[in-house]
């Protein structure tokens, strides 16, 4: 089985939960395991939370002022990707390829998203779009499925 889906979606708050019910209602549909399911929307949630309050300049009307959200569930993985138009993400940036995150105090409000991020999912690549502005943040886990799922045999 395979499903894909794309949302270009506006960079306010009220677009995370938007994006995270139709990845929780496909997987659910699915037949994907509800733990699977959990661990990819709060990654997602995350992952959308950081295009909005980073992804753009906030020039009214401007091209940044959206984000785009890809899901695919192919045979046993889904890969999802949160890609937005703002600066991106500079070289040495934590949470890139080959650099520890930095520690974030106990009682700070943000700072964890791409920690947790890499804690949830199987695989993470962070980075920035090459030739364009903007940061891609993408990740995927293997699928587990309810048992009895009638797609499965699809």
């Amino acid at each position: 089985m395979s499903i894909w889906w794309s949302l270009h979606l506006r960079r306010e708050a009220a677009s995370v939960p938007l994006a995270r019910r139709l990845l929780v209602g496909t997987m659910e549909t699915a037949g994907v395991d509800p733990d699977i399911s959990f661990d990819l929307s709060l990654a997602l949630s995350e992952a959308c939370a950081n295009a909005v309050e980073h992804g753009g300049d906030d020039e009214p009307g401007g091209p940044s002022q959206a984000y785009r959200v890809t899901a695919y569930l192919d045979g046993e993985l889904c890969r999802i990707e949160v890609a937005d138009t703002g600066p991106g993400f500079p070289a040495g940036a934590p949470g890139r390829p080959g650099r520890v995150a930095r520690p974030v105090a106990d009682d700070a409000e943000d700072g964890r998203g791409l920690c947790l991020i890499r804690e949830l999912a199987d695989h993470v690549h962070i980075g920035s779009r090459p030739g364009r502005a903007g940061a891609v943040v993408s990740f995927d886990k293997v699928l587990k499925w309810r048992e009895g799922t009638p797609l499965l045999a699809v």
